[in-house]
This record gives structure tokens, sequence and C-alpha cells, in this order.
């Protein structure tokens, strides 16, 4: 096979995965009348529906960055025994069913187990509560920020920070001031990655709190009571406002890198 023959059977394969993703989406957005969409968005329970995924998707995130950078950084920097058994522990999420995940997480956090027990005491309830949905968001989604941050930071040059060291700065005032920054736009696409995976969670979060309703919940039951037509307009929303925000997201990232 020459060189153009090969190139052609590669971008015949590419059109055809591209194809893939284009079709239903195209067909989706265009599936749906104009009026339609504006009444659906202004129900009440679509925008307590949209703004409850959000807002869940963004603190499960913002969790995860507390206690997802320090072990990012204690994988990318440490060589200490059982490292490749905990990076495998932080992918598992991505393998296990999520319905299954959603189980896994109501055997600890449900009322009347350990972890659900502790938390009560705090006031935080899990079954059926907006905290129920975070910790379903972020169960699946972590491994999308942890390995993200973890692969920018082995990108840094490791000498860096023991110039930093050699300087008289203590490994916390390196960690702040010198590996923590040069990772930005690493930790930016990470969270960026990890909410937008968040917002489309449905199998642990239903299993957990079909209340308050999440948006990929109330399309799920719109679909299975009243048919395609109407859970088609709650899908266009969900997709407009997800890309909106992604390709805003996108651009912001993308300045952010030209100006460094």
């Amino acid at each position: 096979m020459n060189r153009s023959i090969f190139k052609l059977v590669l971008s015949l394969l590419s059109i055809l995965l591209l194809f893939f993703i284009l079709a239903p989406l195209t067909k989706l957005l265009t599936g749906s009348s104009t009026e339609l969409i504006l009444s659906t968005l202004q129900e009440q329970k679509v925008y307590n529906s949209l703004l409850t995924t959000f807002k869940a998707s963004l603190v499960a995130t913002l969790i995860t960055l507390f206690l997802g950078i320090p072990l990012a950084y204690l994988l990318a920097r440490g060589n200490f025994p059982g490292q490749a058994l905990i990076e495998g522990i932080i992918n598992l999420p991505v393998i296990i069913p999520h319905t299954a995940a959603g189980i896994a997480l109501l055997t600890v956090f449900g009322s009347q187990f350990f972890g659900g027990k502790f938390f009560s005491k705090l006031g935080i309830e899990f079954v059926g509560e907006f905290a129920g949905i975070v910790i379903g968001m972020m169960f699946v989604s972590l491994p999308f920020l942890v390995n993200e941050v973890k692969e920018g930071f082995r990108s840094i040059d490791d000498r860096l920070e023991k110039v930093s060291r050699t300087l008289g700065a203590t490994p916390a005032q390196t960690f702040f001031k010198v590996a923590l920054p040069l990772n930005k736009n690493h930790i930016i696409s990470g969270s960026v990655m990890m909410w937008g995976r968040g917002l489309s969670e449905f199998g642990a979060v239903v299993i957990l709190a079909y209340h308050p309703m999440t948006a990929p919940i109330l399309i799920y039951e719109r679909f299975t009571s009243y048919g395609l037509k109407y859970s088609k307009p709650i899908a266009i929303v969900m997709v407009l406002v997800t890309l909106s925000i992604f390709i805003g997201l996108r651009l912001l990232y993308g300045r952010e890198g030209e100006k460094n």
C-alpha cells in the first residue's frame, strides 16, 4: 500500500468515526422546534434540574481538586511500594458499571451504614439529597482529574523543584510556588473534563438520589413516561448548554495557554 492510499484509508476511517459522533448530535439538535425548546426552558422543573446538575458537578470537582491534587503529586513524584496498585484503584470507577458504583456508594453512605451514620451526625445526608448526587458524580469522574493532573506534574522538570529546595524553600513552598503554578493548564484541563463528565452521570446518581432530579434523570423520566417527543427538548437544552460552557472554557483555556 503506497503512502497516498494509506492516508486515504486513514482519512476515511477518521471520517467514519467523526460521523458516528456528529450524526446523532446533529439529528438531536435539529429534531425539535425552537418554540418547543424555549417552552421547555421555561419549565421550573427543567430549570431546577439543570441548576442542580451544574452545581453538583461543580461541587464534586472542587472537592476532588482539594483531595486529588495532593494524591496526583504523590503519584507523580513518589516511588513507593503499592504505587501501581493505587494508580489502578484510581482508574476503577472508569471500569465498573456506574449503577454498581451507585450500589457500592449506598453500602457506605446509606443511612444504615457507617459513612452515612458518621456524616448524619454532621447534618449531611446522602440518600435522596444533593450530597448524594455530588458523591455519585465525584466517584465516577475523579479519574479524569487525578490522571490529568498527575501527568501534568510528571511533565514538569523535577530539576526546577530541586533548585527551589537548594535555594532554601521548604517542600511545601516548592509545591505551592513552583509545581502547582507550572501545572496550572493541566489542572484546568482535568477540572473541565471531570466537570463535563459529572454532568452526564446517570447510573450512580439514580441509585443514590432520584430526587432532587438532575437533568439526565429528568430526561430518562420524560422518555419513559411520555416518549421521545417530550424527552428530546430537555436533551437538546442539556447538549446546548453543556457545549456552550465547554467551548467557552476551551477558548479561555486556549487564550491562557497562548499567554503562557
